[in-house]
């Protein structure tokens, strides 16, 4: 008799597919899950390979255009970064991905939803933290967790070994061990050789980005239109592309062709490990660039320093941390689109062997830089003189500084 009927998070992949053949030894019935968050997915092959396991049903759901509208495109609002270089390309789809991942369990009559993400990762606390949301009186398994099946399964070895016993076809072998995350906003690729983080990744690893040596010796040029901190025109090579998605899709294919967005990084996980990790973020690297700088011309200076020092980095936290259906994140997320709306104007890039280079930007609504004020050419704006008074208020509590510092028989050092 089944234990009950299991919606599975399935990617076709090593772990998740020995994973479905474990909760069938377990005595469970398994629907297996696949969203369609644009990752370069044979879907058809994933099915069959499910359903020759043993699934009951494979069952993928389209979320491109709405992990574009709703997650990836107010990431750029806000430029959320992790670190100061990681763009969130897996962080950003695991709320889409758990979004409907539910409502698949909910349809199919799941008691249980289960995952193939490890003990020692961060996107289990994404998937779970989000489960437990959406539908808080859901059982959640999570084998990489179990001791009868990390016993079992010590290391990719042992799950290449299954594999091979049970005829289960898969895309890494011994030779080529690291895992891999891929959507259309980034491939993320760890473990195996990538674990010693002083190892150079080999060439053949990365997937996705053309390597920057090897990219076009001729620079490519396009123009982002945003309007409210979002992208809405993409413009190159005589073409145009209006729609949220396409512009995603033609940024990325431009910017990969290019070279630009691999990084390798060690970073700090949630769990309090540290993780040396390799990705390919060629959209986002574009997008956050050319949002950054046309906010320099539009936004105001008070603004920016609030919204960088407070929503942007509070916002890349909770994400990484998986924390994204909670009350603090939905507070975080109210004050995005506020801080956009003066964010409208037009961005013209250059792209070149790995690098974007701004080329110029221009608003022809927003007003907050005026040349002629600017100008160390002309007088004009405000009176020198009054720069004067300025700099004698601002000097009144460095005084008092330096003065005590020298009652003190200090100096001040450099």
């Amino acid at each position: 008799m089944s234990k009950g009927k299991v919606c599975l998070a399935y990617s076709g992949g090593l772990d998740t597919s020995i994973i479905l053949a474990w909760l069938l030894e377990q005595g469970y019935e398994v629907i297996a899950f696949l969203a369609n968050v644009g990752q370069e997915e044979d879907f058809k092959a994933a099915e069959e390979k499910a359903l020759k396991i043993g699934a009951t049903k494979f069952v993928s759901v389209d979320c491109r255009e709405e992990f574009v509208k709703d997650i990836l495109f107010p990431a750029v609002q806000v430029n959320a970064v992790y670190e100061d270089v990681y763009l969130l390309g897996t962080s950003l789809a695991r709320p889409v991905i758990a979004k409907a991942q539910i409502q698949v369990a909910e349809q199919e009559g799941c008691f249980a939803v289960a995952h193939g993400c490890t003990g020692k990762g961060n996107d289990q606390i994404r998937f779970e933290l989000g489960f437990y949301a959406l539908k808080p009186d859901v059982k959640v398994i999570a084998p990489w967790r179990l001791p009868e099946f990390f016993e079992r399964f010590a290391g990719r070895k042992d799950l290449l070994d299954y594999a091979a016993e049970k005829g289960i076809p898969v895309a890494q072998t011994k030779a080529k061990p690291w895992s891999t995350d891929e959507n259309q906003a980034h491939i993320s690729y760890e473990a195996g050789i990538l674990e010693d983080p002083n190892t150079t990744p080999p060439k053949d690893m990365w997937k996705l980005i053309v390597d920057p040596l090897d990219a076009p010796d001729t620079p490519q040029e396009l123009q982002l239109d945003f309007v409210k901190g979002l992208p809405v025109k993409l413009s190159y090579n005589g073409k145009t592309f209006t729609k949220p998605l396409d512009i995603f899709l033609e940024v990325s294919a431009l910017a990969r062709a290019n070279g630009v967005g691999r990084i390798d990084i060690v970073e700090d996980r949630y769990i309090n490990l540290k993780s040396r990790g390799c990705y390919e973020q060629a959209p986002l690297t574009v997008l956050r660039r050319a949002h950054v700088d046309l906010e320099g011309l539009v936004l105001d200076k008070e603004v920016r320093q609030l919204r960088d020092s407070f929503v942007t980095p509070n916002y890349s936290r909770l994400l990484y941390n998986g924390s994204y259906f909670t009350p603090e994140c939905e507070y975080i997320r109210s004050m995005i689109a506020p801080s956009q709306e003066s964010v409208n104007g037009t961005v013209r890039l250059s792209l070149y062997k790995g690098n974007v280079f701004v080329l110029g930007r221009y608003s022809n609504t927003e007003k907050l830089y005026d040349a002629t004020e600017s100008s160390m050419d002309e007088l004009t704006g405000f009176e020198p003189t009054d720069t004067t008074g300025f700099i004698a208020i601002q000097a009144i509590r460095v005084k008092k500084y330096g003065e005590a510092k020298k009652a003190r028989g200090e100096k001040l050092a450099l």
